[in-house]
């Protein structure tokens, strides 16, 4: 679906969230992220999700964000000017300019996300019970932050990332990382609440950034895509030009560092050496993703396909027989792979290339929904999918773990009305303040 094409269907479509029961009392809510709907991935599913889910419970929302550009890293075709605004599944959404850089770096992201967060701090703001900072951005935040303290309005903080955490397991120096430490620190001391994706995350908030326990809550995330029925696998596999006999490792989102993708296209290479019916597939796009093609040229077991319609990225990751993360080995927990709830959903079996003490291999183990392998060795990687091409009964195990943790653990509906209960109380906050 083109930009163009998802303006007009949903500017008259109403919540599509799942909605249960609403707290007693209702919020005017401000939610201030950087992604947005259309962006397929990262943040913004997450954040259009709640946004419209705290609508159909009956909060008055309202949003603002930035102009859609990842994970392309370009402004979408049909965006121009410093603003405009758009009424989306019912939401409004007053979009802001601000820089995107073309090759993603630490300091042009950060210009990015101040020009963001200091052209959000100077508009007009109705007014509002309750104001939900998204991070990333972390710096475009602080803006909110400040203001919505200037105003006397609860502020909260919703955390998919930690920055600080990212340095320390990058490679980033000291002094850098002691500063980073620092500033997030203080904006997450700044806020009236706090919330994170993972219990992990929480541990590191409290205990290495100082912020009180009493202030910081958990609530996860969940699967935003909705795997239609009707669905031909057959058909799927012969559209991507998968063979039946092939056994299709698949992964999909955001191309970055991060991500460490290198260490997939060597597995694909290594499936070439030996003959191995594995294809390897990487799904989506990013930053490295050019360097990727390069690197992988000539490699036979190895396929990419370009960011998908949510229809087509749900039957892409059905049709495929094995869904693969991969890490960095530095990191641990810097962040939660957005991937792993989509995944769980689909009845497949996951090889999750990760340090065995990361988030992400916590995440698995406690889904029991996959395998881990050393992200350190392509080999490692083929011979995790090459296991379960081997064992169907311990494929098919696996798979259907996923579904039950992600129904009971990972459940939309559960996760919206926590977001609505907790910015309730959090306006409870304004009449005091008041």
């Amino acid at each position: 679906m083109t930009t163009q094409e998802y303006q007009r269907e949903t500017t008259t479509m109403g919540p599509s969230c799942p909605v249960t029961k609403a707290p007693d009392i209702l919020a005017s809510v401000l939610v201030v992220g950087l992604n947005y709907a259309p962006e397929p991935t990262g943040n913004a599913p997450y954040t259009t999700k709640l946004a419209e889910g705290l609508t159909g419970l009956g909060h008055q929302v309202e949003v603002f964000t930035g102009y859609p550009h990842y994970p392309q890293w370009q402004i979408a075709e049909g965006y121009s000017g410093l603003s405009t605004r758009q009424i989306i599944n019912g939401v409004p959404v007053h979009r802001l300019r601000h820089t995107v850089p073309a090759v993603p770096r630490t300091l042009n992201r950060l210009l990015m996300e101040l020009t963001f967060g200091l052209h959000a701090a100077l508009r007009p703001w109705a007014k509002h019970d309750v104001v939900l900072v998204v991070s990333p951005g972390l710096f475009a935040s602080a803006f909110a932050v400040a203001k919505a303290r200037l105003k006397r309005i609860p502020v909260a903080i919703w955390i998919q990332d930690l920055y600080s955490r990212g340095l320390e397991e990058t490679g980033g120096s000291g002094a850098i990382t002691k500063a980073m430490k620092w500033v997030e620190s203080r904006i997450l001391k700044s806020c009236t609440g706090i919330t994170v994706i993972h219990g992990r995350f929480r541990d590191y908030v409290v205990e290495e950034l100082e912020v009180s326990g009493k202030n910081v809550d958990v609530i996860r995330n969940w699967t935003h895509i909705q795997h239609t029925p009707d669905f031909d696998r057959d058909a799927v596999r012969a559209r991507f030009g998968w063979s039946p006999e092939e056994t299709i490792a698949l992964h999909a989102g955001n191309m970055g560092v991060k991500q460490g993708l290198e260490n997939v296209v060597e597995a694909a290479r290594l499936a070439d050496a030996f003959d191995s019916r594995v294809r390897f597939v990487l799904l989506g796009d990013g930053n490295r993703r050019e360097a990727l093609h390069v690197a992988g040229d000539g490699i036979r077991s190895l396929s990419f396909i370009k960011p998908l319609s949510d229809r087509e990225y749900s039957e892409a990751l059905r049709a495929a027989d094995v869904l693969i993360v991969n890490e960095r080995p530095e990191l641990r927990e810097m962040s939660v792979p957005s991937k792993l709830t989509s995944y769980f959903a689909t009845g497949l079996p996951v090889v999750a290339a990760t340090n065995s003490e990361s988030a992400t291999a916590d995440e698995v183990r406690a889904s029991g929904a996959g395998i881990l392998v050393d992200p350190q060795r392509p080999s490692a990687l083929l011979r995790g999918v090459e296991r379960l091409r081997n064992n169907a009964s311990e494929a098919e195990r696996l798979g259907q773990a996923g579904p039950a943790y992600a129904s009971t653990v990972l459940s939309e509906a559960a996760a919206i009305d926590a977001y609505s209960h907790w910015l309730a109380d959090l306006s409870g906050a304004r009449r005091q303040l008041n």
